[in-house]
């Protein structure tokens, strides 16, 4: 399969930009090169390209090393001609440089000698992971339009699975209907959390388990597709809702609102911290805070920075996030895009039950537990 002509165009400017930013920023800092290793920075340096093989690990199968004027995909005979022929890198401004398997790093043992180089991990270089962070973290206007087709993926694949479910499957069959649904789709779940009944309550992070449903299940899904990474929770109650779990739904929900509403350019992750902080107060659970954190900025990672007490960095138009407050028993989580009208929603599960939720005169729907 070959690359997709129409986009390439769109990518081509996407990595021009990218690099000029890049390239700006080692000249601030006297770097004469840097080389990405990770991830989430190729995906963002190649406007989306995989460069990996395994899937547990962030290290790329093939690394990008740029310099003032190159930019250069290091790599081998092995993994050359698919990152030549589907994923366009050539065609993209980048040169390929294929060593053999057993001899890669030649190339970058000569290119760095008498350079000063910085990396996005530490290693044995300047390490300029956190400066990296921020670049992929604002969004140009191609990377928007890219997380609102993937957030909308997202949120089918969410839709449809839940609505699938019923008493007797295990927490393993969930996550396996998720993980199937998101490589249909093209991507890959590299967050599969489900837990039902008890295990709701229990553990913030539920890894499935061959648990039978008996009643109630969270799903929660993390998907990397062109690059990006979105993330949703939902929840479905088979038979009516207690009274009780509706009560911390409804107050999770608030929560979320007040965290949602005040996402505004200019305010810090720290202030964010607070509103949530008083959010929780206000709706009655103040030490629900310190049982896990409340989400933060996503793009390349499902959380490139999360909220912190004190923290100074501050929200920026086009990023964009997911806060994830949760009470035992309940969480509330989609992901937004920070526009220059406001926060907007973009993992919407259509037709899905809402709470709708009014702040300072705004509506804001928050997902209710959907009844089975």
């Amino acid at each position: 399969m070959s690359v997709d002509p129409s986009t390439l165009n769109e990518r081509s400017h996407e990595v021009a930009t990218k690099l000029a930013r890049l390239r700006m920023h080692m000249a601030t800092h006297h770097l004469d090169a840097v080389r990405l290793n990770l991830l989430p920075n190729t995906a963002w340096i190649t406007a989306g390209a995989a460069l990996h093989v395994g899937e547990g690990t962030d290290i790329a199968a093939s690394a990008i090393l740029i310099s003032a004027d190159r930019a250069y995909i290091l790599t081998d005979g092995v993994e050359a001609p698919r990152l030549r022929q589907e994923e366009g890198l050539e065609q993209l401004g980048f040169e390929l440089v294929i060593e053999p398997w057993y001899a890669k790093g030649t190339f970058m043992r000569s290119f760095v000698t008498g350079k000063h180089i910085g990396e996005d991990h530490p290693g044995l270089y300047t390490d300029i992971g956190e400066d990296l962070r921020h670049l992929r973290s604002v969004l140009l206007p191609s990377e928007v339009a890219r997380l609102r087709r993937v957030s909308r993926v997202l949120a089918e694949i969410m839709g449809e699975v839940v609505r699938s479910l019923r008493p007797g499957l295990t927490e393993y069959e969930v996550a396996a209907r998720l993980a199937a649904a998101s490589r249909r789709h093209g991507g890959h779940a590299v967050v599969n959390l489900v837990a039902s009944d008890e295990r709701i309550y229990q553990y913030r992070h539920p890894l499935p388990t061959n648990k039978t449903i008996r009643q109630y299940v969270m799903a929660v899904l993390c998907l990397r597709l062109e690059g990006l990474i979105p993330a949703i929770t939902r929840l479905v109650h088979f038979g009516p809702l207690p009274s009780e779990l509706r009560a911390k739904a409804e107050a999770v929900a608030h929560i979320d609102a007040h965290l949602i509403h005040g996402t505004q350019a200019g305010r810090t992750m720290g202030e964010m911290f607070s509103l949530a902080k008083q959010a929780y107060q206000d709706t009655g659970y103040p030490e629900a805070i310190n049982e896990h954190h409340q989400g933060g900025s996503l793009a390349y990672m499902p959380r490139e920075i999360i909220a912190f007490a004190g923290s100074n960095i501050l929200i920026e138009p086009n990023q964009a996030f997911a806060w994830n407050p949760s009470i035992r028993g309940v969480k509330s989580e989609d992901t937004i895009l920070l526009t220059h009208n406001g926060p907007e929603i973009i993992t919407e599960v259509v037709a899905w039950p809402t709470w709708d939720i009014t702040i300072d005169g705004h509506h804001i729907a928050r997902p209710a537990i959907l009844e089975g």
